[in-house]
């Protein structure tokens, strides 16, 4: 199943320190996870001043509970930054080639 993941960081100060702390490992995981083909795209969500607030991410795993599994590893979850994750199914477009 594809779903869209779309975490919004904690507002607390010191959150994006702590992306940041983070972001080494969340992107080697994210690299390898897009290699495989379980992450199929993503970016950060930015604020009007161009700060990373969140994340959007989209991926194709066997079940829910598999999409679950990736989120309580996620090191953006383990280290407090994404608060708000909002998970909804999606479809991707298979684009023609001809």
């Amino acid at each position: 199943m594809q779903f869209t993941i779309i975490a919004r960081d904690d507002p607390a100060d010191g959150t994006l320190d702590k992306r940041l702390a983070a972001r080494e490992r969340h992107m080697e995981r994210i690299h390898a996870m897009k290699a495989e083909g379980t992450i199929i795209d993503g970016g950060a969500l930015l604020d009007d001043g161009g700060r990373m607030v969140g994340s959007v991410v989209l991926c194709e795993f066997p079940d829910r509970a598999a999409l679950d599994a990736y989120i309580a590893s996620e090191v953006y979850f383990t280290q407090g930054v994404w608060k708000d994750v909002s998970v909804l199914p999606f479809r991707r477009v298979q684009w023609r080639t001809d």
